[in-house]
């Protein structure tokens, strides 16, 4: 459904090209050796598209019509009868009608507007650290999954042959705000990784290398409601997950559910923030369950888990179950009918 959504914004077309390419990936046990292979349909979709890239085009198709702040943050909003006042780090405070949070996983417009509060997010027991690393494993759009109990780390190559994507997976609390830093993740892939077997000590090695480090806990989030006064969250900041929750997809079909439910009814955004939650939450709720799960996909945390998870799919990616899979790897991606607005 989000196809469509990027279809009519005249953006698919431009995707398409910069798409990645990516195509299946092996799960591999400690010599190397492929226990089951995943179809690229699975870990890509029908096109796969790095974030950088789509920031860009949707930067440059907008930037005529929306002005663009970089380098600043709300740190209050204070709502009247006429709209929401909204002081800023760097720009002086200007109102508005309405407030969209848009702004990730750990909204500072939820925190400021729905309340520091713990129960936002659901941690699911794993910690995950992503980066760019030298191709060291020769892997040509394919990728790599290596795991043992509690630990496991994938790795990809999709777009320059020089380079790969790694994302190291391991179980682990939420991160504390003195965790938030390259030498932290270093440190903590480094402690969790230590004696694995297969090629993961070279990766280890080469992340110390790594300056486009992404550190964070597997959590997802969990409000009660999307919105409050003129204030509405959109995307990560309602209901995203770290990983595996259909982040940037759903966060395309929520802006245009938003969008079209605020122009269906000019003037009256209560009722459009209802309509639109009533319509985006159950959808959302669902989706947030791979991002639960998505840890013990990577790192099962016993060897039970792992033998089961490689015997699952290795059954799955059989002949005679290709298309049960196919509609089980597709179900999250059209299970949500796009309303018609026009």
């Amino acid at each position: 459904m989000h196809r469509a959504v990027l279809e009519g914004m005249g953006l698919w077309e431009a995707i398409h090209e910069r798409r990645t390419r990516l195509g299946a990936q092996a799960f591999v046990d400690a010599t190397g050796r492929t226990v089951a292979e995943l179809p690229a349909l699975m870990m890509s979709g029908d096109v796969e598209l790095q974030r950088g890239d789509l920031c860009q085009l949707l930067f440059e198709r907008t930037r005529g019509q929306v002005e663009y702040r970089f380098g600043d943050s709300p740190t209050a909003f204070h709502e009247t009868p006429e709209g929401v006042e909204v002081t800023f780090e760097q720009h002086a405070s200007q109102r508005f009608d309405l407030v969209v949070g848009a702004d990730g996983l750990r909204s500072n417009v939820r925190s400021r507007v729905f309340g520091e509060n713990e129960s936002h997010l659901k941690h699911h027991g794993f910690r995950v650290v992503g980066c760019t690393l030298p191709n060291m494993l020769g892997l040509r759009q394919r990728g790599v999954i290596y795991s043992e109990p509690g630990r496991g780390v994938c790795v990809t190559s999709a777009r320059a042959e020089d380079e790969a994507r790694a994302l190291f997976v391991f179980t682990g609390a939420p991160l504390a705000a003195q965790e938030r830093s390259l030498d932290a993740a270093r440190e903590a892939v480094s402690t969790a990784f230590a004696g694995a077997g297969w090629r993961t000590a070279r990766l280890v090695e080469a992340l110390r290398g790594a300056e486009d480090l992404y550190f964070d806990a597997i959590s997802s989030v969990r409000l009660p409601h999307y919105s409050r006064g003129r204030v509405v969250l959109l995307g990560d900041a309602a209901w995203g997950g770290t990983l595996g929750g259909q982040g940037t997809p759903m966060a395309m079909v929520g802006a245009y559910v938003l969008a079209g439910e605020l122009l269906a009814t000019p003037g009256e955004h209560a009722q459009a923030f209802a309509r639109f939650e009533a319509r985006l939450r159950p959808y959302a709720m669902k989706c947030q369950g791979g991002a639960s799960h998505v840890g013990g996909f990577f790192a099962p945390r016993t060897r039970a888990g792992l033998f089961l998870r490689n015997h699952i799919y290795g059954l799955l990616t059989t002949k005679p179950l290709e298309r049960v899979f196919e509609k089980l790897v597709t179900h999250a991606a059209t299970g949500f009918v796009l309303p018609d607005y026009t």
